[in-house]
């Protein structure tokens, strides 16, 4: 059974995972007004992965027959100066959820829910994945600095990135 500490914190998880996917959404529209259409789809497929976690906390909470209680999202940043301050931003926020995760884990072990715990290792190795990935970006920002052709070739590769929900199971 699952207690209804646990269902309160797997809610305000699905919270932060929508509001992920809100922020990624607004990065993607900076990005598109910046005419960095690879670092918007970049942005794009990953407000489409967040959304995806949001909904596999969401299933996990009425397979467990809990309730699903959803919550007003926060307004997003709508500027974000750069694209490194914007993945800068991006990988803060990645560190805050996975801070989140860890969290939930830390519930689930101190209550002895075996269950939720088993479900929450697929999000803590996703998370590990998710900094790493954006961590990656920032470092070549970095590098490249205020070189124009560096941020073209960074945005035709992130151009690449496509997202499906079978790349998550």
């Amino acid at each position: 059974m699952i207690s209804s500490k646990m269902i309160s914190a797997i809610n305000e998880q699905i919270n932060k995972e929508l509001y992920s996917a809100y922020l990624y959404l607004s990065m993607q529209a900076w990005f598109a007004d910046q005419n960095l259409d690879g670092m918007a789809n970049w942005m794009n497929a990953q407000s489409k992965e967040e959304d995806f976690h949001a909904m596999k906390l969401f299933d996990y909470l009425i397979e467990r027959g809990a309730r699903v209680k959803l919550k007003a999202i926060a307004d997003p940043t709508l500027d974000f100066e750069n694209p490194l301050k914007a993945f800068q931003m991006a990988l803060e926020h990645e560190r805050y959820i996975s801070k989140s995760i860890n969290e939930l884990m830390d519930l689930a072990i101190k209550e002895k829910d075996h269950a939720t715990k088993s479900f929450l290792q697929w999000f803590i190795d996703e998370q590990v994945e998710e900094e790493a990935s954006v961590d990656r970006i920032v470092n070549m920002l970095k590098m490249i600095g205020d070189h124009g052709h560096g941020l073209m070739m960074i945005d035709r590769e992130l151009a690449q990135r496509s997202y499906s929900p079978e790349d998550e199971e």
